[in-house]
C-alpha cells in the first residue's frame, strides 16, 4: 500500500447478534453478497469491500463502522485518544491485521487498520 493511500476509508464492517437478519436486510436492500462465515463468525461482504461479523460469541455488541488503513495502529490510537477519542476494542492482531474500534469525541464508531505485510 502506498503512502498516499494512508489515512483512507477503504472497508467497512456490520457487527450483529443476528448475521442471517443482516445477510437478508443488506442483500435485499443492496444487493450484497457475502461469503460463509468463517470460523471466528467472520464473513467477508461483496469480495474484499467489507465483512459481517456474527458477535453473539463475544458479547453480541451491534454496530456498524468505517475503517481507515493507517500506517501504525498504536500510533493511530495514541494520537485519537490524545484528541478526546475513547478505545471501544483495544488492538487485535488477527494474524494479517491489526485493528481497533474506537469512538470519536461525539460517540461515533469508527476503525482503524493496518496490513501486517506489505502488498
Amino acid at each position: 500500500m502506498s503512502e498516499s493511500s494512508m489515512n483512507t476509508v477503504n472497508y467497512f464492517e456490520v457487527g450483529t447478534p443476528d448475521p442471517e437478519a443482516a445477510r437478508a436486510f443488506y442483500g435485499q436492500v443492496f444487493g450484497w453478497e457475502f461469503a460463509p462465515a468463517g470460523p471466528a463468525g467472520y464473513a467477508m461482504v461483496n469480495g474484499n469491500a467489507g465483512g459481517l461479523w456474527d458477535t453473539s460469541g463475544i458479547g453480541s455488541g451491534t454496530w456498524a463502522v468505517f475503517y481507515v488503513e493507517v500506517a501504525d495502529v498504536e500510533t493511530s490510537v495514541a494520537g485519537a485518544t490524545a484528541n478526546g477519542a475513547q478505545i471501544v476494542l483495544p488492538p487485535v492482531d488477527n494474524g494479517a491485521i491489526i485493528f481497533a474500534h474506537l469512538s470519536d469525541p461525539a460517540g461515533n464508531r469508527f476503525g482503524v487498520w493496518q496490513r501486517k505485510n506489505a502488498d
